[in-house]
């Protein structure tokens, strides 16, 4: 049996969103260009590690955030743990609103919300260009598609430990948002963002998600 794992919360003591780490040049450049239509700068370097306070991250299903301008992610998360490398499924969850001002504020601001269970690295690493991530919203009282891409469209797991460590191993109690790509149509502010990883080789999937309550912008 492949083995799982459930996260508890209080072994994560670093937490790092990895950002632009598209393997596809030309999907690289949409997602900037989609985030760059709603005001968002261009990073400075492609990839980008921004660290953020391990607080933020939750298992909960239902986060809170200011206003309504913000939106979820579909990403793979690595998690460095006293046993290995394990791998999990997460949202960035993001205020676009402050990304126009800030990305590294931005990614300060909300919730970062991940599924409970976890697989373990070593299992789904010979097969790893066979998962693919898939994300829905509610539109119109309708759930759609809103992402879908195999996980393969980011650098793999090897090269984006290696880049945010020089070449060293993660320390265990790190937690890795490792990269999303482009949103089928336009970004979406929906009150609901559901999420899964689909590994067809083993035949099992991780599925998490969550509503968002927006809070009064009071000025």
């Amino acid at each position: 049996m492949p083995s799982e794992r459930r996260l508890e919360l209080a072994t994560i003591q670093h937490l790092v969103i990895a950002g632009w780490t598209g393997r596809n040049t030309a999907a690289l450049e949409a997602h900037i260009k989609e985030l760059e239509a709603i005001g968002v700068k261009r990073p400075k370097s492609v990839p980008i590690f921004y660290r953020v306070a391990c607080s933020l991250l939750t298992t909960v299903r239902s986060i809170e955030v200011m206003a309504d301008k913000s939106s979820g992610e579909v990403e793979f998360v690595l998690f460095a743990l006293d046993d290995g490398l394990w791998v999990g499924l997460g949202s960035d969850h993001t205020d676009r609103k402050a990304e126009t001002v800030g990305v590294t504020l931005s990614k300060q601001l909300c919730a970062k919300p991940v599924g409970p269970v976890l697989w373990r690295y070593d299992e789904i690493k010979s097969h790893w260009d066979k998962l693919v991530l898939r994300a829905f919203v509610q539109d119109g009282g309708q759930r759609r598609l809103y992402q879908e891409g195999p996980v393969t469209n980011m650098r793999s797991p090897e090269e984006l430990i290696r880049l945010y460590t020089g070449g060293s191993s993660l320390t265990p109690g790190t937690a890795i948002f490792c990269g999303t790509f482009a949103v089928h149509g336009e970004i979406s502010y929906s009150g609901a963002f559901d999420m899964e990883m689909e590994d067809p080789v083993l035949g099992r999937k991780l599925s998490h998600g969550y509503n968002i309550v927006s809070l009064p912008d009071e000025g």
